[in-house]
């Protein structure tokens, strides 16, 4: 059995952004997200000890998603200028690190990954997602957990690990029912409008009484509180398409997954011309001697 740390690219990287000072080359380039990126990873894989990590990026947006709802994701702000142009260098270091990366135009990362997860479970494998996403709590079963980042507001609860239980107790409802969940509530970081006036405790207790989204449909007649009842039979299609856009796609074929040692020469090549002195100095430490490369 192997261990797999799987890493959500955007999800993390976005966090390092936001949470590292603004740091700057000498001519003025920003590194912040490349500091708390090469950070980060080290700490995931000094904590958890994979045996392989795979890093998933976004190239393009879901085609399959925006052909069923072009508004998908449409609301989302712009990258930050300042994180965009580190984009490429979180790449290029990634790969320094000896980790793989895997991207492919047209599908979204997070169906990548969870296609992988579900396959290296299903291999007999373990496997932890880091991600603050919570569409990925759907896959969370015996062999696949969620590692979490620090909560920005509580930075200092650290890192959780959560399973199946953990899911159950965060959101209401089991693994096999977050779709279920998602679709009547809504998602709005994805732009997917829930029934309006439904929150997560109306959400729970439908699922718990009539089993699922389908189940809820069809009791919408005499579903309780009773305000609920027109608009929830007016708005079964669109709930449907819900349920059809928060589902994480497994039916991709298996990417490809390339890990190498890491090529330390490259590396610390890199965080030189990036003037990212302590990250240097901790990357010659790790990796060995820096005048044996």
């Amino acid at each position: 059995m192997s261990r797999w740390l799987l890493i959500d690219g955007f999800n993390l990287v976005y966090r390092c952004f936001f949470a590292t000072p603004a740091l700057t080359r000498a001519d003025g380039f920003p590194t912040n997200a490349l500091h708390g990126w090469v950070k980060s990873v080290w700490r995931l894989v000094d904590q958890e000890k994979p045996d392989h990590t795979v890093v998933f990026f976004d190239l393009g947006g879901s085609q399959d998603r925006l052909a069923l709802h072009p508004e998908y994701k449409a609301q989302r702000a712009e990258m930050p200028a300042e994180l965009e142009k580190q984009i490429p260098l979180v790449k290029t270091i990634t790969r320094a690190l000896g980790l793989a990366a895997v991207e492919q135009d047209g599908v979204e990362s997070d169906d990548l990954l969870a296609t992988c997860a579900v396959a290296r479970a299903a291999a007999g494998d373990e496997v932890l997602i880091v991600s603050s996403d919570k569409d990925f709590a759907q896959i969370v079963g015996e062999r696949i957990r969620i590692l979490l980042p620090p909560p920005s507001a509580q930075p200092k609860l650290g890192w959780r690990l959560l399973d199946a239980a953990g899911v159950q107790e965060k959101f209401g409802v089991p693994p096999g029912k977050i779709a279920d969940y998602l679709a009547l509530i809504g998602d709005t970081s994805d732009n997917i409008p829930g029934l309006s006036g439904v929150g997560p405790k109306t959400a729970v207790k439908w699922i718990e009484k009539h089993g699922d989204l389908e189940g809820i449909l069809a009791a919408a007649p005499g579903i309780e509180p009773e305000r609920f009842r027109a608009p929830l039979a007016e708005a079964a299609e669109r709930l449907r398409l819900n349920r059809r856009l928060v589902t994480l796609n497994l039916s991709l074929p298996l990417p490809a997954v390339e890990q190498s040692a890491p090529d330390t020469q490259a590396l610390l090549a890199f965080l030189r011309e990036m003037e990212m002195r302590t990250t240097l100095a901790e990357a010659e430490k790790r990796y060995g001697q820096p005048e044996l490369f």
